[in-house]
């Protein structure tokens, strides 16, 4: 095995790698799911009946939050990462420059960076699933009712992932963030316009 696979194998088992990764990944999932509902609602609302138009949208809504995602956390995270390498170098008075510690830094951001892009990525093409489907199976009302339900679905999941962690009741906490969706539903349907 290479010794780059074998870092990243590595630091997937080092859980403050992973914390960091799952805090990314279910923080921007659940603005990309939001954002996505949001969407839906408000284009059915307006009455556009274009299916084809409404995933347009959401997919470029979803380039543009993934690649914030990844973006963001790149630099963030290079930014904290160096500066922990610069108080270990400190501490240990020479230069880590291309030392084991120096490239699992590294290749921990881009795992981190990953994680966070792949987060809303998720959460904004899976709702839009049913809308492939509009005039073959599914009427604009049902793909979005069946949009919002996944969506729905998806941020009750990361809410029972969390709970599952902490070792919180995993049905109420995933109740609790579920129901975030159906409230931006509904205020979706009480907007003016």
């Amino acid at each position: 095995m290479s010794p780059m696979l074998e870092t990243y194998r590595e630091l997937l088992r080092d859980e403050d790698v992973r914390s960091i990764s799952r805090r990314y990944f279910i923080s921007n999932g659940f603005d990309g799911t939001l954002t996505c509902i949001g969407i839906i609602v408000g284009s059915f609302l307006a009455n556009d009946q274009s299916a084809m138009r409404i995933v347009r949208v959401v997919a470029g809504g979803t380039v543009g939050l993934a690649a914030s995602g990844v973006w963001s956390v790149w630099e963030i995270e290079r930014a904290e990462k160096l500066a922990e390498l610069k108080r270990v170098e400190e501490k240990m008075l020479t230069d880590l420059e291309g030392t084991k510690l120096h490239d699992q830094k590294g290749a921990a951001r881009k795992i981190n960076a990953t994680m966070s892009g792949l987060g809303p990525t998720i959460g904004m093409l899976l709702p839009i699933t049913p809308y492939f489907l509009v005039g073959v199976a599914l009427t604009m009302l049902w793909a979005t009712v069946l949009g919002v339900a996944i969506g729905v679905g998806i941020l009750f999941a990361f809410g029972a992932y969390m709970g599952g962690i902490s070792e919180q009741n995993w049905v109420i906490a995933g109740v609790r963030t579920g129901a975030v969706g159906i409230v931006v539903g509904a205020i979706n349907i009480v907007l003016p316009g």
